[in-house]
């Protein structure tokens, strides 16, 4: 007879992860990853307990080093084990595991297009702003995108106002000022996107799709793609950008 998995995480999808961008076999703005992992974590009710900065970090550069990889991405992903209360009469038993899987960075093509998602961004969500295994409705927001013809899209809230693209966040500038969504949209509070905040002027806003429609250039930001400049927006080519975040940031 096959075995039971009732864990919050298999029926539910209950856990958190993040996406580290690896340089010259090291994890980049590895305290900021952990710092959000657990704030996630607790925001969901996982048990880090039996986890520390120092273990996961030591397990991180191990799965690193064994694939090899120099310049790239690594993921590391806490489940809840315990059991599911629906599913199960077991109280009391808390368990929470770790996986980490390491690769090269996401190809990205040089005329990148982005379009405008149909799928909107729920601010009133309990998982807003929280990186949780629940991530499919980001990746059939940006299958549908793909299935356009597009590399990704532009997603917005119930409000109309710009959050981010569907698996990164978003930046663009017009008449020498840059821009980002606000958290307050909804947004991802990415790493990437923090360290940007934290080194160029930048101007948090709720905007609309004027802006983007208006802008000069755009920009998308992840661990997984590092920093993209965008060639086409909804059919509008952009031109080839000379902002700061066209060339290598410090990390």
């Amino acid at each position: 007879m096959p075995s039971r998995d009732i864990s919050s995480s298999t029926l539910y999808g209950k856990g958190v992860f993040t996406t580290i961008t690896v340089r010259e076999g090291q994890p980049v703005f590895w305290d900021k990853h952990w710092r959000r992992l657990e704030g996630n974590a607790d925001a969901l009710g996982i048990d880090l307990t039996g986890h520390t900065d120092g273990s996961t970090f030591q397990v991180l550069e191990g799965e690193i080093d064994a694939v090899g990889i120099v310049d790239g991405r690594a993921r590391v992903t806490f489940s809840d084990e315990s059991s599911s209360r629906i599913w199960s009469n077991e109280t009391g038993r808390t368990k929470t595991s770790i996986s980490i899987v390491a690769a090269p960075s996401r190809s990205v093509p040089e005329n990148f297009k982005l379009t405008i998602s149909p799928h909107r961004v729920n601010t009133t969500s309990p998982l807003v702003g929280i990186k949780s295994c629940n991530y499919l409705e980001h990746l059939l927001a940006h299958e549908e995108a793909m299935k356009r013809g597009f590399h990704e899209a532009v997603r917005l809230n119930e409000d109309g106002m710009i959050v981010s693209a569907c698996m990164a966040n978003l930046f663009w500038e017009k008449g020498g000022n840059l821009y980002t969504p606000s958290v307050r949209t909804g947004c991802m509070p990415g790493t990437t996107r923090e360290h940007i905040l934290e080194n160029i002027v930048c101007d948090e806003v709720e905007s609309g799709l004027k802006s983007l429609e208006n802008a000069d250039w755009i920009f998308l930001t992840s661990a997984g793609i590092g920093i993209v400049s965008v060639a086409e927006f909804n059919g509008r080519p952009l031109a080839t950008a000379s902002h700061p975040l066209s060339r290598p940031l410090p990390f």
